[in-house]
């Protein structure tokens, strides 16, 4: 008998929470620039590794 795996996902109403609550903390200041620029500039070194170690700088600076 074969197994259907259905995969669920946030749905709309998860991401509808989520980009309210990603405003709500912009407006608030807990969310700013330059901490934007340092999680995404940390995602980069995380996901693409070999480069930093080839000697490619991923920081995003202004």
């Amino acid at each position: 008998m074969a197994y259907r795996f259905r995969g669920r996902g946030i749905g709309l109403i998860g991401l509808i929470y989520i980009i309210i609550g990603i405003f709500v903390a912009w407006d608030r200041g807990y969310i700013y620039p330059d901490l934007l620029r340092r999680v995404l500039s940390a995602l980069l070194a995380i996901f693409l590794w070999i480069l930093i170690l080839l000697g490619i700088d991923l920081h995003i600076r202004t």
